[in-house]
């Protein structure tokens, strides 16, 4: 019967001593006939030999987050390049009343502000996904994105705080990058991409400082090695999401969320 003749050609392939039965040949080839027709008529009904392509790895790979973020559709934003904050008059880490540190300035006036509009921690949990997933937050509330230079001021005011728990990375952390925003010189240039990309240069390197995992530390440097890889391409759109993205990952990681500022 045939189920012999097909257990008969098993057993020839792997020993070829043996010989075929007769009828053995005649009915592997019509089954090889048969099995190519009904393959070219899937390929047919599906349009394509994607249903043949098997599921990769559930660990997701940086050189996969990095396809993700090119196939990203950016979306316009309000102006970033605003320093003025909350409204008061001589804001921002330029103003030279800002006075960052002291009890005294328009820096002290905005974080007694910012210490009261972020002390929920259900607003800070919605300010770090909002962060996390820019260009999805943009897209579904286009009217509430947090100015950026209020990201900063949240940014300085939770690496001051880590200092004394070490959650802002210790020496080498985040202190450094405190330090630099204070200068108002290397994130408050006249050309609002350059200090974008040295922020998102600054902010990556020394992300290992505080990274919970291999995963997120891998996440940071795509972005950074993408965004400085081609950012003579990138529209500024891309450069400013790129930017609330690794400062949304510095404020999860410190754990923002639970401790607030």
């Amino acid at each position: 019967n045939v189920v012999s003749k097909i257990f008969n050609y098993k057993l020839h392939l792997r020993h070829p001593r043996i010989p075929l039965r007769r009828g053995t040949n005649q009915i592997m080839i019509g089954g090889i006939k048969e099995s190519l027709s009904f393959l070219s008529l899937l390929i047919l009904v599906l349009g394509s030999t994607s249903a043949f392509h098997f599921p990769s790895s559930p660990l997701t790979t940086s050189r996969q987050i990095c396809r993700h973020r090119l196939q990203m559709t950016y979306y316009p934003s309000p102006t970033e390049t605003e320093k003025e904050i909350y409204n008061i008059p001589n804001s921002g880490w330029k103003s030279k009343q800002w006075n960052w540190g002291s009890a005294s300035g328009t820096g002290h006036d905005a974080a007694m502000i910012c210490r009261r509009r972020w002390d929920s921690r259900e607003e800070r949990q919605k300010l770090v996904q909002s962060l996390l997933d820019p260009v999805e937050f943009k897209a579904s509330y286009p009217d509430s994105e947090v100015p950026f230079e209020e990201v900063k001021l949240i940014l300085g005011l939770a690496w001051q705080r880590g200092r004394w728990d070490g959650s802002d990375g210790g020496p080498g952390g985040y202190g450094e990058v405190l330090s630099i925003m204070a200068d108002a010189r290397r994130y408050e240039d006249e050309d609002e991409m350059i200090s974008a990309l040295n922020f998102i240069e600054d902010v990556s390197k020394r992300f290992a400082t505080i990274s919970r995992n291999a995963e997120e530390l891998k996440r940071m440097k795509c972005i950074a090695t993408e965004i400085q890889g081609r950012h003579h391409h990138a529209g500024k759109e891309e450069v400013f999401m790129d930017r609330r993205e690794v400062a949304g990952m510095v404020l999860d990681a410190m754990g923002f969320v639970d401790n607030g500022l």
